[in-house]
């Protein structure tokens, strides 16, 4: 081997190695993908990921399969893919339960949702409902609050389950109005609509989209959202803060994850294509129907999905180690 070959071998072999990287970018996905999604079918997550994988399969010309696990709050669809080969083909589209939730209710779980897991894009969010029975002596928000001061440890708030966002909502909206009350903890949020509308309960605090047939036949009171806007679908149910419990705000947000050391640039193909699918009129429209506000565009980086779950880690966790809560 010459001096001049010696030299040049170390650039050709480099030259090489970009030419494979981008070959490999180019060539994913040459199969279909999997979206293991953390909540039951018919949920909004479900209808999300739905209409999210309809419109990806499209524009990566690949199958893409949703596969519900909602067991354990959502946390054995997360460890799923924390445990999956970093290759792409499988993602974890969740609300935050098992990302921000999980790490502090589970004595010990199976992954760190911090390390295990890379953020891909945030998705959106939406408020949660306030919710009465049919039949309770309260006409608006503060009526309600009046209602639990007269009935300390009488009155009963439904919950998704131990740990869900209703059940952290109901505690925080305790501490918030110096009230009293049960929680009745149901295997999802529509066993515990049913006993709402047979008046087993008195009110729930859970995600507005699963109300929206029971407010359009008016079989229950809503009394507020806990966003800082109204709903677009019912602009007629007034805020927290305009119902009189000002910086009441809580929300179930929607993201989508993929295992650590997944390869860059699939993460940003991936990124790239999902905010196109956001920016499409049709599904911001089929969000908005539900009540699902998709998240600002300067938002819909890994970046912030990262520091916007950081966020909610830490504003829950004082909370939840206050109540001492454990999920089994």
């Amino acid at each position: 081997m010459t001096i001049q070959q010696a030299l040049a071998w170390p650039a050709a072999l480099l030259a090489a190695l970009i030419a494979t990287g981008v070959a490999e970018a180019q060539g994913w996905p040459d199969r279909s993908l999997r979206f293991v999604a953390s909540a039951p079918a018919g949920s909004s997550l479900d209808v999300i990921a739905r209409v999210v994988s309809d419109r990806l399969r499209t524009r990566l010309a690949q199958p893409v399969v949703v596969d519900n696990r909602p067991a354990a709050g959502g946390t054995v669809a997360a460890d799923i893919v924390a445990k999956s080969p970093a290759d792409g083909y499988t993602l974890l589209i969740s609300f935050n339960g098992p990302l921000a939730f999980g790490p502090h209710l589970y004595a010990k779980l199976p992954y760190d949702p911090s390390k295990d897991l890379a953020p891909v894009i945030y998705i959106g969010s939406e408020p949660l409902l306030i919710a009465g029975r049919k039949s309770l002596p309260a006409g608006d928000l503060n009526g309600l609050i009046a209602f639990l001061k007269a009935n300390p440890d009488r009155a009963s708030e439904g919950i998704a389950g131990v740990g869900a966002a209703g059940h952290l909502a109901g505690i925080s909206f305790q501490k918030e109005t110096a009230t009293k009350f049960q929680f009745v903890p149901y295997r999802g949020n529509a066993p515990a609509m049913q006993d709402l509308l047979a008046e087993q309960i008195d009110f729930m605090i859970e995600p507005s989209s699963n109300f929206k047939a029971l407010i359009a036949s008016d079989s229950i009171k809503a009394f507020a959202v806990t966003g800082t806007t109204r709903l677009a679908s019912s602009p007629n149910i007034p805020t927290a803060d305009e119902a009189g419990l000002p910086g009441f705000v809580a929300s179930l947000w929607y993201g989508l994850w993929v295992p650590k050391d997944t390869r860059k640039d699939i993460v940003e193909k991936l990124n790239a294509t999902i905010r196109q699918v956001l920016a499409d009129p049709a599904a911001a429209k089929r969000f908005r129907d539900l009540g699902i506000e998709t998240s600002p565009r300067d938002q819909q980086t890994p970046e912030a999905l990262h520091a916007f779950q950081k966020a909610e880690m830490d504003r829950w966790w004082p909370i939840i180690k206050a109540s001492n809560l454990r999920a089994e």
